[in-house]
C-alpha cells in the first residue's frame, strides 16, 4: 500500500514540475519513485522510506538538477543592432582623426573615430570596431 502512496506522490510532483520548469520537483519526483520501487520490493517502515526518499531527493537535488539547469539553460542573448557590430572589421573609407572619418561596416558607411585620439587611419586600412558611440563606430587598427 506505501509503494502505491509513494507512486502517487512522485506522479503528482512530476506533473506539478511541468507548471514550475525549475527541475526541483522532478527531482523529489525521482525521490518518491525510487522510494516506490523501494517499497514495493522490501518491507521497510514508514520511516525507512521517509529516509529513502530524502536521500535520493539530496542526491537528485545536489547531484543531477545542476547538470540539468547547465544543459537546459537558455542560450546567451544575441547581440543585435549596434550591438552586434563590436568586433566586426570595417575598411576606411575617409581618413579616419579624432574628429573626422568614415569607414564601411557590414555595408553600411558609418561616422568613425579612432579609439587612441592621437592615431590617424588611411583610406583602405581596415580597423576594428571597439564600440559604437551613438552614431559613430570607435575603431582600432589593432597590433
Amino acid at each position: 500500500m506505501a509503494a502505491i502512496i509513494w507512486l502517487i506522490a512522485g506522479i503528482a510532483l512530476a506533473a506539478a514540475e511541468a507548471l514550475t520548469g525549475d527541475f526541483f520537483l522532478l527531482m523529489l519526483a525521482g525521490g518518491a519513485l525510487a522510494t516506490a520501487g523501494i517499497s514495493a520490493i522490501t518491507d521497510f517502515p514508514v520511516w525507512a522510506d521517509a529516509i529513502v526518499f530524502g536521500l535520493v531527493s539530496l542526491v537528485l537535488v545536489l547531484g543531477v538538477r545542476p547538470i540539468l539547469l547547465r544543459r537546459f539553460a537558455s542560450p546567451p542573448a544575441l547581440a543585435t543592432n549596434a550591438a552586434a557590430l563590436t568586433g566586426k572589421s570595417a575598411v576606411v573609407l575617409e581618413q579616419v582623426a579624432a574628429n573626422e572619418g568614415q569607414v564601411k561596416l557590414g555595408g553600411e558607411v558609418w561616422t568613425a573615430r579612432p579609439l587612441d585620439e592621437s592615431e590617424v587611419y588611411a583610406p583602405g586600412t581596415t580597423v576594428t570596431v571597439m564600440e559604437i558611440d551613438g552614431a559613430t563606430a570607435v575603431v582600432w587598427r589593432g597590433p
